[in-house]
């Protein structure tokens, strides 16, 4: 084993030993195992965001009346977290660039704590609108530099897959995360769901210390600053990976916005119904994202085109698959299925694209993901408000989807005409 004399000075973030270790070359046979463990360290992070995110909006009501406000009045909540992903994600990852990938983890499940653990106690409502917003600065950012560090953790040809294991977290949270804490919030009364996700987020942070090893990410020789991250910015691929991503969710978030009383009313389920339709939809997901990790590893291009046009599949067909319980069931499956399918391989294309900016890029990822979630609510409401029936969301956020291959399609004619060989 080679290695490498000690210097008395040391870096602000990882040292030049750590971040060989990390490339593994040191490691021998503990790379496997000590990749997995990483891997499931910061899938833990992604499953108490998942639970908080989701899990609020299915105790809407209680969270309301705890506050003394309407339900609409507390439906700003939900808007306060996503502002909070939407602000936090570009800032942390540009103005904490210099800081270690581990560190800035750890710093965020900590500031992510405090902000659950700050809504558990909260006795009015402008509070609890203050915890909410801090709650989701650290929720874009998470997943972004979780991301690079999951990739920088295997073989380069098993980024995408690492990437997918990352996002597992949120796509099981759905299955069972939320409704866990949605039961315990309707029986021990809402704070009860804010403490547990506290709690969560704290494992995270003693996983994450315990298992995921410094880690340099970026092109080699990089210098990670706020210049760098910011650079991702001028860099026209950036903007076609998001745009492409934020108009093909928008037209998922147009159906599932409303999945509630679509399946009510075009499938006849019940309350109870719902309960299962949404563990469904979490079903779907961690089988798209588990295969989309696999087909981008092989041909990532290819798997975001597949997405894309899967996406649009599903949504064109939804209204007539949805007007019988069976068919709602294979249908919010598919729904969670196809959109889940092309999020790891967009994730890495966002690496490979973004050069000096990484982390920015990943980040901003999350951010967009959260615009498509309001975009498609709008959409969704516009079409039930011109006073068409709950298939039709479905059929007219079709052209979102198809959009977004315009858009990536575009986007790869622009580079391969100004191409120098890229990553």
């Amino acid at each position: 084993m080679t290695t490498t004399a000690p210097t008395p000075a040391r870096a602000s973030t990882e040292t030049a030993t750590d971040q060989a270790a990390l490339r593994f070359g040191s490691l021998g046979g503990d790379r496997p195992v000590r990749a997995g463990w990483a891997l499931f360290a910061l899938a833990v992070g992604g499953f108490a965001i998942g639970t908080t995110e989701f899990a609020s909006m299915g105790l809407l009501p209680q969270i309301a009346a705890g506050v003394g406000v309407s339900i609409p009045t507390g439906g700003h909540l939900v808007s306060a977290y996503a502002l909070g992903v939407v602000v936090g994600a570009p800032l942390i990852a540009a103005f904490a660039a210099r800081m270690g990938r581990r560190r800035l983890l750890l710093l965020l499940m900590a500031v992510f704590a405090l902000g659950n653990a700050a809504s558990a106690v909260a006795s009015s409502f402008g509070f609890l609108l203050v915890a909410r917003f801090v709650s989701g600065l650290p929720h874009g950012a998470y997943f972004g530099v979780a991301s690079l560090v999951a990739a920088a953790l295997v073989a380069p040809d098993r980024r995408a897959s690492a990437v997918a294991r990352v996002m597992l977290g949120l796509t099981i949270s759905n299955i069972v995360g939320v409704p866990v804490a949605t039961l315990a919030g309707q029986h021990l009364g809402w704070p009860a769901l804010y403490v547990a996700v506290a709690v969560l987020a704290v494992a995270c942070l003693v996983s994450v210390l315990a298992f995921v090893p410094p880690v340099r990410v970026g092109p080699a020789g990089a210098t990670a600053s706020v210049r760098g991250e910011l650079s991702a910015l001028a860099r026209p691929q950036v903007w076609f990976a998001l745009v492409t991503g934020m108009v093909s969710f928008g037209g998922m978030f147009a159906t599932y916005s409303y999945i509630a009383p679509t399946v009510e009313t075009l499938a006849g389920l019940t309350e109870g119904g719902v309960v299962w339709i949404l563990a469904m939809f979490g079903v779907g997901s961690t089988v798209g994202t588990l295969l989309g990790g696999r087909l981008a590893d092989r041909a990532l291009i290819p798997t975001l085109f597949g997405g894309l046009a899967g996406i649009g599949v599903v949504l064109a067909l939804f209204g007539v698959l949805a007007t019988t319980p069976v068919g709602a069931f294979v249908a919010v499956f598919l729904l969670g299925a196809s959109g889940s399918l092309m999020l790891p391989a967009l994730q890495t294309r966002l690496m490979d694209v973004a050069a000096g900016g990484q982390s920015l890029a990943a980040a901003l990822n999350h951010a967009t993901l959260n615009i498509a979630n309001a975009l498609g609510a709008w959409l969704g409401g516009a079409v039930l408000a011109a006073g068409h029936s709950y298939a039709w969301p479905s059929r007219v956020s079709v052209v979102l989807p198809v959009l977004g291959i315009l858009v990536l399609a575009t986007g790869l004619a622009v580079q391969r005409r100004s191409q120098t060989p890229s990553a």
